[in-house]
């Protein structure tokens, strides 16, 4: 299948694009407001051609396009390519609104094309166990989750993500927002209410770039998350606390296909053995290629990445109202539209 990618972004240049090659995809144009950069980054990654028309890199024969501009183009974006017949593949955000998303799902399904979100956490080999053992009831009654998602952004990284509040900058839609989708992945259960807190402790003159969120899911099933873009020694991870036993996933919030896990129970420790995994993104290729073809649907869907922002928005409106926010996600609320 050939593809358009929309967004000259460090994203595709290091995870995307290796992953589509791997599966046996054709990146044949790339799409940049900047010419130059357009032009570079399309010769530095053996990309056949670059424009800065969005419209003539939809009409160049491709069949899907993977968007991974800045965050506040996604919506305009998707929605073009998905006008244009294309299947299409986003980065989370799917928009800055809830509305905006849903409409993206809804116009996919009428265009009869794939819309998929690129949460790659999901393809984790620690949260991909951490599922099943679930299932299996192997800590009994989950009672709380715990997120550990601090690190240090890259200076390669330190653009928009701190700067651009009309981007959508800050800790929460970048971080935060896989947080949610890999809590929604790992336990089935939908977050019912976030309260926040955040502050700027260096790097961000946007937005917050550290945030600590508590909530629930369910009715009963507490969570917590620690994200950040300024904490440089910590190791990520992810915790899933039950009546009968605790299970520890450490270094496992990465873009890389790492990490351990542990199991915890009546005292004792044991290590529990992961599959091997190359990449976290080639998956979210393949599933979105076969479900193109009518088999099966995307690891994270369209609609999974409209639950996932819409959660995220309700942090944003804690950490602005210093409120406790209650959530319905079978029930977009207009209220939460606008997250700045």
């Amino acid at each position: 299948m050939r593809w358009a990618l929309i967004g000259a972004s460090d994203i595709a240049a290091t995870q995307v694009l290796p992953a589509l090659r791997a599966c046996g995809e054709s990146p044949v144009i790339v799409c940049s407001s900047d010419v130059d950069r357009a032009k570079t980054y399309a010769q530095a990654h053996d990309v056949p051609a670059s424009t800065t028309d969005l419209h003539a890199a939809l009409e160049s024969g491709a069949e899907a396009a993977y968007v991974s501009s800045t965050n506040e183009k996604h919506f305009d974006q998707a929605m073009s390519a998905i006008d244009a017949g294309l299947h299409v593949l986003c980065e989370k955000p799917l928009a800055l609104a809830v509305v905006q998303a849903q409409e993206m799902v809804d116009a996919a399904t009428r265009a009869g094309v794939v819309l998929a979100t690129n949460h790659h956490l999901r393809n984790s080999p620690v949260h991909q166990t951490m599922r099943l053992l679930l299932e299996e009831g192997t800590v009994g009654q989950p009672l709380a989750v715990r997120v550990a998602h601090a690190v240090l952004l890259p200076e390669r990284l330190r653009g928009w993500r701190l700067h651009s509040p009309e981007a959508g900058s800050g800790v929460t839609l970048d971080i935060t927002v896989h947080d949610v989708d890999t809590i929604r992945f790992v336990t089935g259960m939908e977050p019912t209410r976030v309260t926040a807190v955040g502050a700027n402790q260096g790097l961000g003159t946007a937005a917050a770039d550290a945030v600590m969120t508590t909530g629930l899911l369910g009715d009963g099933v507490l969570f917590s998350t620690h994200d950040a873009f300024t904490v440089p020694h910590a190791v990520t991870g992810f915790e899933v606390h039950g009546t009968a036993g605790s299970l520890i996933g450490a270094n496992c919030m990465t873009p890389a296909p790492v990490g351990g896990l542990s199991l915890l129970r009546d005292g004792v420790r044991s290590d529990v053995q992961l599959p091997e995994v190359d990449s976290l993104y080639s998956p979210n290729v393949e599933a979105f290629v076969s479900a193109v073809r009518g088999e099966g649907q995307p690891i994270a869907t369209g609609d999974d990445g409209r639950r996932s922002l819409e959660v995220a928005l309700a942090v944003l409106e804690s950490l602005n109202s210093g409120r406790t926010i209650d959530i319905d996600l079978d029930t977009p609320k207009p209220a939460r539209q606008e997250t700045m």
